[in-house]
C-alpha cells in the first residue's frame, strides 16, 4: 500500500496514459509481491490443471474418438490445447475472487480516495493475475510434454506459431479476467465472486471443441459449441501446434481461428473493462 501512496503525491503526469500506465503497474507490483507472500495461491493454481491434464489424458485416452482415430496418442495431443484454455480461462474465477475480497475489506473505496487514473487498479489487478496465469501455463506446458504432448512434426508448425499460440491463449485468459474484475465488483463477498464465476465457466469450456470432437455433438449444439469465443482459441492453438482434431466445419471461427480468437479477445476487453471500470467508479464495500 506504501508504493501506492508514494506514487499518488508524486505530481500527476502531463500524459494521462502515461500517469495510468504508471498507476497499473505500481497495482500490479502490489499484486505481484502479495502472491509471493502467499505461495500456496499458486501452488492451488497448478494443481487442478494438472489433475485435468492427466486423468484426461489417461482416463479418456483411447476411448475418445478424433475424426477416425481413437488412438491414445492421438486424443492426447488433440486434448492439450482445450486444457490449456481451460486452465487460463478458470483464473477468471480467482481473479474476481481477489477483487471481490479487497473490495469487502475497504481497500478499494482507499484506492478510490488517491488521485490515481481511475482504471489503475482493476488494470493493475489484471496484469498481475496474467503474470501468475503465465506461470502456470508454462508449468502446466512442461506436464503436458512429460506425459507425451508433442507439436506436429511434420514441418507444417515452428517455434514462432508455438508461441503464437501460448500469446492467443494468454490473450483470451486476460479477456476472460476482466469479466471477473467485473464480477468481483459486483458481488458483495470473495465466495459469491468464486460461485458465481464458476457457474458460467463450466458450460463455457465444456459447450465447445476442447474435450471433445464437435462433428459428434447433435447439430444446435454443435453450432453454440463452434461460434463459442473459447472454441476459437482452442481451434487456433491446435492449428499453430499442428495437432490433431482440426475442424471441417464451415462456421467461420473454425475456417479462421486465429482472427476468431484474436477478435474475440479483444472485443471481450473492450466491453468488459468499460464496464468492470464504470462498476469501479459507483461501487461501494
Amino acid at each position: 500500500m506504501s508504493a501506492v501512496t508514494d506514487t499518488a503525491r508524486v505530481a500527476p503526469a502531463a500524459n494521462p496514459v502515461s500517469q495510468s500506465l504508471r498507476d497499473s503497474m505500481v497495482v500490479a507490483q502490489r499484486n505481484l509481491i502479495r502472491m509471493s507472500r502467499i505461495p500456496e495461491m499458486i501452488i492451488y493454481g497448478l494443481i487442478q490443471p494438472i489433475m485435468f491434464v492427466v486423468l484426461f489424458t489417461y482416463v479418456f485416452g483411447g476411448s475418445m474418438q478424433i475424426g477416425s482415430s481413437t488412438s491414445a496418442t492421438d486424443y492426447k495431443n488433440f486434448l492439450m490445447a482445450g486444457i490449456f484454455a481451460q486452465t487460463v480461462t478458470f483464473a477468471t474465477a480467482s481473479s474476481g475472487a481477489g477483487i471481490a475480497d479487497d473490495m469487502h475489506k475497504g481497500l478499494i473505496d482507499r484506492f478510490r480516495s488517491l488521485p490515481m487514473a481511475r482504471g489503475a487498479v482493476l488494470t493493475g489487478r489484471t496484469f498481475a493475475d496474467l503474470v501468475q496465469t503465465a506461470l502456470t501455463l508454462i508449468v502446466l506446458a512442461v506436464v503436458a510434454v512429460l506425459v507425451g504432448w508433442r507439436v506436429g512434426s511434420d514441418g507444417s508448425t515452428n517455434a514462432g506459431k508455438v508461441l503464437a499460440a501460448f500469446g492467443l491463449l494468454l490473450l483470451l485468459g486476460y479477456a476472460f479476467t476482466w469479466i471477473g474484475a467485473l464480477i468481483g465488483m459486483s458481488v458483495r463477498t470473495p465466495e459469491a465472486a468464486t460461485s458465481s464465476g464458476l457457474i458460467w465457466l463450466f458450460p463455457v469450456t465444456f459447450i465447445s471443441n476442447a474435450f471433445v470432437d464437435t462433428s459428434h455433438m447433435t447439430p444446435w449444439l454443435r453450432h453454440i459449441a463452434e461460434w463459442n469465443p473459447f472454441s476459437a482459441t482452442v481451434q487456433a492453438c491446435r492449428v499453430l501446434f499442428a495437432n490433431p482434431g482440426q475442424s471441417t466445419s464451415a462456421a467461420w471461427p473454425m475456417q479462421h481461428p486465429v482472427w476468431a480468437s484474436l477478435i474475440y479477445s479483444v472485443l471481450i476487453i473492450v466491453v468488459f473493462r468499460t464496464l468492470a471500470v464504470r462498476k469501479y467508479r459507483s461501487a461501494t464495500a
